[in-house]
């Protein structure tokens, strides 16, 4: 139906497979998304389809300007487009659930926004290792020598300190350990990007 769906990252967990091997899998919560707006090619200049996702308490909060081209009485957290791969586009106010576009033991792609860690040095940043000592007290961390003889200047992208974290990271070739449709949760092997309640986009395998 789609190419992707969105959800939020709880925890992680150990489970067992049939054969008894122990898995790390992140729990994640998936609850049906509501289409918003389909758009095409003729009005639009592309093909998607719009979805509101989450939920905001507050309705002050709401996105009420993106709430004007339709009506529904809903506070979404925000909203998110996917492509569609087939020909049957869902109705306007539908819902659209995590079992319709993926399946237990496929492979998907993840992207998010990776934790941040505030300002970091060369070695937490980017694996730097320490210097050899012979005295020194505070060179141990350091990056060492950043300058150039030729061009004389320090080249533009040095690995230096500076902050850490709060990027996009797509994790490819994750596999669906499993789906519960009662509880709107997916459960996908090994460590995904982002702190808890983080959102998490998930595609297909291109």
């Amino acid at each position: 139906m789609i190419s992707g769906f969105i959800v939020k990252k709880l925890k992680m967990a150990s489970i067992f497979s049939t054969t008894g091997r122990r898995l790390a899998v992140t729990t994640c919560s998936c609850p049906p998304l509501t289409v918003t707006q389909i758009k095409d090619i003729k009005k639009d200049g592309y093909q998607a389809i719009q979805f509101a996702y989450g939920h905001r308490h507050r309705q002050k909060n709401a996105v009420s300007a993106k709430l004007s081209h339709f009506k529904l009485k809903i506070t979404p957290k925000g909203f998110i487009e996917f492509k569609p791969i087939s020909d049957k586009l869902p109705q306007i106010a539908s819902s659209v659930a995590i079992d319709s576009v993926f399946s237990v033991g496929v492979k998907i792609t993840v992207t998010g926004v990776t934790k941040g860690h505030g300002f970091a040095g060369v070695i937490k940043r980017h694996g730097f290792h320490r210097q050899p000592g012979r005295g020194e007290s505070d060179r141990g961390r350091a990056p060492g020598a950043i300058g150039a003889q030729t061009p004389g200047r320090v080249i533009k992208g040095k690995k230096m300190p500076g902050h850490y974290g709060v990027i996009q990271k797509t994790i490819k070739n994750l596999k669906i350990i499993a789906i519960d449709t009662d509880k709107n949760m997916i459960s996908l092997a090994g460590p995904l990007p982002g702190h808890f309640n983080s959102w998490l986009i998930l595609s297909s395998q291109k």
